[in-house]
């Protein structure tokens, strides 16, 4: 996930924070869940700033700029087969009808992230220059 020390401590951090978070916001309406709100906050931002401050320190990226329309066509793809998969539970009251809705929806957003969102970023990779 981290390419070096400091990368690897924010992402711990961000990861920390969000999880004392989400234990505030369960535990609200009392004092502790807002001293967990706020601590988990205070966390989550500075980890993100911190993430922020580290970005200058990486190399050069490994892709070219390109156009976004094919990674927007994958993304759609993607979100595609959510909603085959989600709105396929309310077409059908079998099982059976569910089920195959769902692999249907599954595979339409596998091809999206297996075929063509890899091809949009790989198009004009500094390596295929």
């Amino acid at each position: 996930m981290a390419a070096n020390k400091s990368q690897g401590s924010f992402y711990t951090l961000f990861l920390v924070a969000a999880t004392v978070l989400c234990a505030g916001i369960y535990l609200s309406p009392g004092a502790l869940g807002v001293l967990l709100i706020i601590v988990g906050g205070v966390g989550f931002v500075g980890s993100l700033f911190g993430m922020l401050k580290i970005k200058a320190l990486e190399g050069k990226s490994a892709l070219k700029p390109s156009s976004g329309a094919m990674k927007l066509i994958g993304a759609g793809v993607v979100l595609l087969g959510w909603v085959v998969t989600l709105f396929g539970m309310h077409l059908t009251p079998s099982v059976g009808g569910r089920l195959v809705l769902a692999l249907i929806g599954i595979a339409v957003s596998l091809f999206g992230i297996i075929v063509v969102l890899p091809g949009a970023f790989n198009k004009n990779a500094v390596w295929k220059s």
